[in-house]
């Protein structure tokens, strides 16, 4: 339920980066790419007297719906809808367990249970099943990522009526006009349904109750407490750093320099969102940029915008002695390992694989604390003064050699004690985008070793590596161009490969 017990409204993605949708017809429901329509918004309400069960009513007002009609005859997927609700005569309403879903977490993501203990299901393989919504149980270890939903939170529109969302929370037919013109704004304030007593209420009661709602999620801010500066250090003991290009954001062993540093600032208004800022007086900025085509993560950059938006904004929650930071749109700030161009760069996304679990973990080292009198609340810091907490040294040892390229990136790790290098073979990599096209093949492009001879293992090598699932080993031909997958085995340890990696839901076509 955390994943909906502060949102207005969300979308869910699959496990094959499609968003669930809400079709024009008001009855349809299907996956799409296109999560930036109107139609994969879903508007969140909490079900009274049940804690754990949530509805989502789309764009249409309809709710979403788990039938009792089979999605094929013979098979045990059961249709998923769209259905105007039944109201009573108060305009409430009426109790249906069809409309009804319980949010179970599994690692960071979402399973919904219908009400007849099956699971929101998103369909993939050939029609009629592709991009088809069932409720179902995965028979299959193929098909149990199926049932996974990642949760976006999203803002409401002007367009949308607060009055009708914060009616829906109550489950009043209306709602006091003192409390639309406190509010004065589309972003209403999101209260579980039980705190609702009344169909009249106050203003007063109403942040009262918001308050000690958002109390019980505090999370990972204890670790800002008094904090002027911080460093973050991710799970492979790197510290997050800001290059000296003014935009770059990546990972460095050396956290003596000042580009580890990092300025907190504490948002106004809110209690758990914090900014920060680099040593060049740019914030972390959560972009929409993707870091490579055709995959989930998003780059993480210095920036600084004229008007301070929520892309600088970062939720910290704890997580044993780490600590996570979120961002608005449930992302996670994450230090990505493995082959270039993913080692030492940053990015923010949500981890599918058990092993990048941890790579959204960051020990938080303060380095400059503000002494605050009782009473007073933590402001923007300014610029650190020469009396401060000073962790830089003046010795050549702490000077960072930067550098554009992933090559020079990894010379930083040099001084590190370097395990002795294994015999294989020295596998030169290009990966193609979403179309299946690669730019720059003349390039030598970037390598590793890998010792075996079975496809199998090294496709499986470079997931793990990578982070990155379905992907086809293939490559070109000298004689017409053409990429083909690689098969069974490969030559010899003493030769060196040229691959293309291939996402396999590419557009491309390989032969």
């Amino acid at each position: 339920m955390e994943f909906f017990n502060k949102a207005k409204a969300v979308k869910l993605r699959s496990h094959l980066d499609k968003y669930l949708v809400a079709d024009d017809d008001r009855e349809t429901v299907r996956q799409s790419r296109n999560g930036s329509s109107s139609k994969a918004k879903w508007i969140v309400e909490f079900v009274e007297n049940k804690s754990h069960a949530i509805r989502l009513k789309s764009c249409h007002g309809h709710y979403l719906t788990a039938s009792d009609v089979p999605f094929l005859l013979g098979m045990t997927g059961n249709k998923v809808f769209q259905t105007e609700a039944e109201r009573d005569k108060n305009d409430c309403v009426r109790s249906d367990w069809k409309y009804d879903w319980e949010p179970i977490r599994d690692g960071f993501q979402v399973k919904l249970r219908s009400w007849c203990g099956k699971f929101l299901r998103a369909n993939g393989g050939t029609p009629p099943w592709r991009n088809s919504i069932t409720h179902d149980d995965p028979h299959t270890a193929s098909t149990q990522n199926w049932i996974l939903w990642d949760v976006e939170e999203v803002e409401l529109t002007d367009s949308e009526s607060v009055a009708d969302y914060l009616s829906s929370l109550s489950g009043v037919s209306s709602v006091s006009d003192d409390v639309l013109s406190e509010l004065g704004s589309p972003r209403p304030v999101v209260l579980a349904r039980s705190s609702f007593k009344s169909p009249r209420f106050s203003f007063k009661s109403l942040k009262k109750e918001s308050n000690k709602f958002n109390n019980s999620f505090k999370s990972g801010m204890d670790l800002f407490h008094n904090a002027k500066a911080v460093r973050l250090k991710s799970h492979h003991d790197k510290y997050l750093t800001a290059e000296e290009d003014e935009e770059s954001v990546t990972q460095d062993r050396n956290g003596s320099s000042k580009n580890a540093r990092w300025t907190v600032e504490f948002v106004p208004g809110s209690e758990s969102i914090i900014r920060l800022k680099s040593t060049y007086g740019k914030y972390l900025t959560a972009s929409n940029q993707p870091f490579l085509l055709g995959m989930t993560g998003r780059k993480v950059v210095q920036t600084l915008p004229r008007r301070l938006d929520s892309s600088l904004e970062w939720e910290p929650i704890r997580e044993g002695n780490h600590v996570r930071l979120k961002t608005r749109y449930g992302h996670f700030l994450r230090a990505n390992g493995g082959l270039p161009p993913w080692r030492n760069s940053v990015t923010h996304d949500i981890p599918h694989r058990t092993s990048t679990q941890d790579w959204i973990l960051w020990d938080v080292d303060i380095l400059e604390i503000e002494v605050l009198s009782p009473g007073q609340k933590p402001s923007a810091p300014a610029v650190p003064h020469s009396d401060s907490l000073d962790f830089e040294s003046s010795s050549p040892s702490s000077v960072s050699i930067k550098s554009g390229n992933f090559s020079r990136q990894e010379s930083s790790d040099s001084y590190v004690d370097s395990p002795p290098k294994l015999e294989g073979r020295t596998i030169y990599y290009h990966i193609a985008d979403e179309n299946g096209e690669v730019d720059d093949e003349s390039v030598e492009g970037y390598s590793f070793t890998f010792r075996g001879n079975g496809v199998e293992e090294l496709t499986r090598k470079f997931e793990e590596e990578t982070g990155i699932e379905g992907i086809i080993m293939c490559s070109r031909s000298p004689l017409n161009g053409k990429l083909y997958p690689l098969r069974l085995q490969l030559p010899p340890n003493n030769i060196t490969m040229h691959v293309v990696v291939v996402l396999s839901q590419s557009k491309g076509e390989l032969s």
